[in-house]
């Protein structure tokens, strides 16, 4: 399974979420035992912004990556490419390493966003099979959207950056703590344990691969609890017109195996 099939997959919290939302769109109570469909069935489509960009601009943009300011058409580059001399391609080579060499200046002067665009270009010049050098631009210019806010398109540079070098510690550490700190922390851990494998006497991994599971696990339990409670709730939604709820169900854990069974009951007790 590719990653961009992985990455379309859903958890087990957006499911609930999207079923109970289109279930209550879907009907609407007319009194306390009877349900009527609307007339209209709407799904909301998901919004990614950019809280560091112009809420306009977002707007044209988030729905086509070429319209972005940093975005690379790799595919328009390896056509211009064909066109070109063996010369031609090695002064483009020295001309993007030259604006990686600025952009690291802009970098340590706190011009980030400037940074970020010069580190476009020398993507933009450089030709595709440099790859080690495109990996260190899109590492170096992940550093800096990280200075002006902009987290998601940082994450998504530290990941065309290993893409290009598997072996990019510094990347992998970059995009780990990016991870972390937008609660995705099974992604986060799994950089660490990378890291470890590439770097084994990185300390800062070998902490974070005991800081992580117990708060994995917290977070775990936690949206099991909430889906629960979403469950319980769609499941009085049904259950209303024909006179009952979930407290008519008693789910009950087997130790020993972990599963679960369920028994009805007609009357359950009153809380």
């Amino acid at each position: 399974m590719s990653d961009e099939t992985k990455d379309n997959i859903q958890s087990n919290e957006e499911v609930i979420n999207e079923l109970t939302k289109e279930v209550e769109e879907q009907f609407t109570l007319k009194n306390d035992n009877v349900i009527e469909p609307t007339t209209e069935f709407i799904r909301d489509a998901p919004e990614d912004f950019d809280k560091s960009d112009n809420e306009d601009e977002q707007s044209k943009t988030k729905n086509d990556p070429k319209q972005e300011d940093d975005y690379i058409d790799e595919v328009a580059l390896k056509d211009a490419e064909v066109t070109l001399t063996d010369e031609e391609r090695e002064e483009r080579h020295k001309q993007s390493l030259e604006l990686k060499k600025q952009g690291n200046e802009e970098f340590k002067t706190g011009k980030y966003l400037e940074s970020v665009f010069t580190y476009t270009e020398a993507l933009r010049l450089c030709p595709l099979k440099y790859e080690s050098d495109r990996a260190v631009f899109y590492a170096n210019r992940g550093a800096s959207k990280i200075q002006v806010d902009r987290i998601p398109s940082a994450i998504d540079d530290c990941t065309k950056a290993i893409e290009l070098n598997d072996k990019y510690v510094r990347a992998y550490m970059r995009r780990a703590k990016l991870y972390e700190e937008t609660d995705k922390l099974d992604e986060s851990l799994k950089d660490y344990e990378t890291i470890s494998v590439l770097d084994p006497g990185n300390i800062e991994s070998v902490k974070a691969q005991q800081r992580l599971p117990p708060l994995i696990a917290e977070r775990n339990e936690k949206l099991k609890t909430e889906m629960f409670g979403k469950l319980k709730d769609l499941g009085n939604m049904f259950l209303r017109p024909f006179g009952m709820s979930t407290d008519n169900f008693q789910l009950n854990q087997d130790p020993n195996t972990g599963g679960y069974s369920i028994n009805f009951q007609q009357n359950p007790p009153q809380s």
